[in-house]
């Protein structure tokens, strides 16, 4: 039969036009939600770990400070040390973003930038002054989780600076950056120890190609 829409066509399928049909973008929209609660969360967390630490914080205080329902951040994470990781991961992350632009400049001014960073971020500062062994555990280099992204986020900037990236390289990087956690030292000697951790990772002295004649 033809006729009204809806109605079964002569080889037996509905008209198409009858169909329900999922607005534009509808997918595209849950995932931008679901992306800004997210951030919400670590956002909530960040600022709960600033106000007063990570052993008195709740998944109730880092919901309220984020401004999202208690349920909505158990969708995304099911335990507070899950967000507290999420959080450490995306910090570094966004820092390593923000060093590579810097490594335009030369790896020293990469490196001052992170360690300023690390040396003085609020979160950071709150747990060195109230929870020291847990910092001391964040501060030791392992495999895995934030470790991966920093590695890699190091590893990337050393390339940009034309400096040695190998994993040995990184791996002091890491070292060095890791040990303003538990003690930031002054902004004199973070842009000296920049300068000079630069300097031994090759800047001003790019790689002799491979295929160079002796």
């Amino acid at each position: 039969m033809t006729g009204a829409r809806g109605v079964t066509g002569a080889r037996g399928v509905s008209d198409p036009s009858a169909l329900p049909v999922r607005p534009a973008g509808t997918r595209s929209r849950a995932g931008n939600a679901m992306a800004r609660t997210r951030m919400a969360a670590l956002d909530g967390a960040a600022r709960c770990i600033e106000k007063q630490g990570t052993r008195r914080s709740t998944m109730s205080d880092i919901a309220a400070l984020g401004g999202i329902a208690k349920a909505t951040l158990y969708n995304h994470f099911r335990t507070k040390d899950d967000v507290f990781a999420a959080v450490v991961a995306d910090q570094v992350n966004r820092l390593g973003e923000e060093c590579l632009l810097a490594a335009a400049d030369g790896l020293a001014a990469a490196l001052t930038l992170a360690a300023e960073r690390v040396a003085l971020h609020p979160a950071v500062r709150r747990v060195a002054a109230d929870e020291p062994a847990v910092l001391a555990a964040l501060a030791t280099p392992a495999e895995g989780g934030a470790w991966s992204v920093a590695r890699s986020a190091v590893a990337a900037t050393l390339t940009a600076a034309g400096c040695d990236s190998s994993g040995a390289a990184a791996d002091v990087v890491l070292r060095w950056l890791a040990s303003h956690l538990p003690d930031p030292g002054s902004s004199a000697t973070r842009v000296a120890g920049a300068e000079l951790l630069a300097r031994s990772l090759g800047e001003g002295h790019p790689a002799e190609p491979a295929f160079a004649v002796r």
